[in-house]
């Protein structure tokens, strides 16, 4: 325990201080985000602190992670760096998203080569076909979050706490050394990116962290719970970031779009402020949902597997009434071809 709270000041503390750092460096480099008909900043924004929560990230650990799986350790690590410069180079001059997704799955595939793999399924091949998903599918619905201020790091945060708690209930040192880290480096970037922000994360953080909770998801292990009901708890905790990619990628196939090349104001974020509610609120808003999925996620590793299901359902079932009456709404103001 105390490690870990070393480890969160650590990062919290370099996160901090390169925050600043990143942000004047930025411009020249060329790593700026100009204003443009579907943003609302009015200015250039530096979007190079992705880069300080990488290095805040990665030096905690290196310098007081006390590590005991160190071949999976690296995997992680080299993985999020892949994906992270990735990002960076498309912050500077972009690239396809064709491209991003080879990067991506080449990640994955180096968590799958160290043992971190999904295995609840009945055949490899599934459990194979399950991991690239899972990383992939979570790491862009990151970079899909990362659509208003203070959200994308501030639902990591709080995804990376619920990781943290639960990773100290089951003793799992390398999953509560990197939740620690990434809790506090997001901490840290978030004094300069909640509303108004004064810098962005860019692709650089979103893809990093994204790509960082989804090996997490796969690390955390209940053995003494029960696997077909405890594989939930990762979706759960990550439900907020899962629900909005869902939510968008329905809504643009629904319309003729394709999801991941046709940018717009549909995200769940947008639409409460849509709905009357400022900004700061929508972001806020989402904050209570993230941490009410991260309680549902502890609950779940108490709760039988009868009460894990009826848990579970209602989840699942209060999700898609959600998606559908957002989605119902968003018809009235951008109708469906056709319509």
């Amino acid at each position: 325990m105390a490690s870990f709270l070393l480890i969160f000041i650590a990062a919290l503390l370099l996160a901090g201080a390169a925050t600043p750092v990143a942000q004047r460096i930025a411009p020249f480099l060329g790593v700026m985000d100009k204003p443009n008909a579907r943003k609302i900043h009015a200015k250039p924004m530096p979007r190079l602190g992705g880069a300080a929560i990488y290095v805040a990230t990665i030096a905690a650990l290196l310098v007081l992670g006390q590590q005991q799986e160190v071949t999976q350790f690296i995997g992680i690590l080299i993985g999020a760096t892949v994906v992270s410069f990735c990002g960076l180079w498309d912050d500077r001059r972009s690239l396809s998203p064709f491209l991003k997704l080879i990067v991506q799955t080449i990640a994955a595939l180096i968590l799958y080569a160290t043992g971190i793999s999904i295995g609840v399924l009945p055949h490899p091949l599934l459990n194979f076909a399950a991991t690239l998903l899972w990383v992939v599918g979570i790491t862009n619905a990151f970079n899909l979050l990362d659509n208003m201020d203070g959200l994308s790091g501030g639902v990591s945060a709080i995804a990376a706490l619920f990781f943290l708690v639960l990773a100290i209930t089951s003793k799992q040192v390398l999953v509560g050394s990197l939740s620690a880290a990434l809790l506090g480096a997001c901490a840290g970037f978030l004094l300069y990116n909640f509303n108004p922000a004064s810098i962005f994360m860019g692709d650089s953080g979103s893809l990093f962290i994204g790509f960082m909770l989804a090996a997490l998801g796969i690390k955390l292990r209940f053995p003494d719970h029960p696997s077909n009901i405890t594989w939930m708890i990762p979706v759960i905790v990550l439900g907020v970031p899962i629900f909005d990619t869902t939510l968008v990628t329905i809504s643009r196939l629904l319309r003729g779009k394709n999801p991941l090349t046709s940018p717009g104001q549909d995200h769940l974020s947008h639409r409460l402020v849509a709905r009357g509610f400022t900004r700061r609120e929508a972001v806020l808003i989402i904050y209570l949902i993230c941490g009410a999925l991260g309680v549902a996620g502890m609950l779940l590793t108490q709760a039988s597997v009868e009460e894990g299901v009826v848990i579970g359902a209602a989840i699942f079932a209060i999700g898609a009434i959600a998606l559908a009456a957002l989605e119902i709404a968003y018809a009235k103001v951008v109708p469906l071809p056709g319509k």
